[in-house]
């Protein structure tokens, strides 16, 4: 059952473009790249932190406004321009001095799958290949950029009991 992956997790780690973004490559005709963040995403990746869950962003690409992004969030674990996935995971594992079994990792291409089949946690969006979507233990509701790391930030803390704690402020 995912309450019983989702209990140990004290480290979550995500792919950037089509999780944290729509997957869409916007370029400038002077080669700026952009990208479209969810403030949605962004406020659940804070209560996230605040719950106690180590946050870690891992992406094959390299983007300043990415940079920017983990800096907005408090997202210290920034590895960009990634060709092996798994080898820097099991680094930052070994800096945190944690197991594969208390990381999660959310992915969305087959690029993904070396860290995503190893972690204690995989998750993925709807519109990722069948190859992943075969091997992700949760696959949400929403698309990448669109709500999608959000209910993975509330369906972690809900099945960890922290959920309540972190909306109390919002609710008195």
């Amino acid at each position: 059952m995912i309450v019983e992956k989702i209990l140990p997790i004290r480290l979550i780690a995500f792919d950037v473009d089509g999780i944290l973004t729509d997957g869409g490559l916007y370029l400038s005709d002077s080669g700026e790249e952009f990208k479209r963040f969810n403030s949605l995403d962004g406020h659940g990746l804070k209560m996230l932190k605040k719950s106690g869950v180590e946050l870690a962003i891992i992406t094959g690409r390299t983007s300043r406004c990415v940079e920017m992004r983990a800096q907005n969030l408090g997202i210290t674990h920034l590895y960009q321009g990634v060709e092996k996935k798994w080898d820097v995971m099991q680094h930052l594992l070994g800096k945190l001095g944690l197991a594969p079994e208390v990381a999660a990792f959310m992915g969305d291409d087959v690029v993904d799958l070396p860290v995503m089949t190893r972690v204690g946690l995989a998750l993925t969006v709807p519109k990722a290949p069948t190859a992943v979507l075969d091997r992700a233990h949760y696959t949400t509701k929403h698309d990448g950029g669109y709500g999608a790391v959000r209910e993975v930030c509330e369906l972690i803390m809900s099945a960890q009991g922290t959920l309540n704690a972190q909306l109390a402020p919002f609710l008195e």
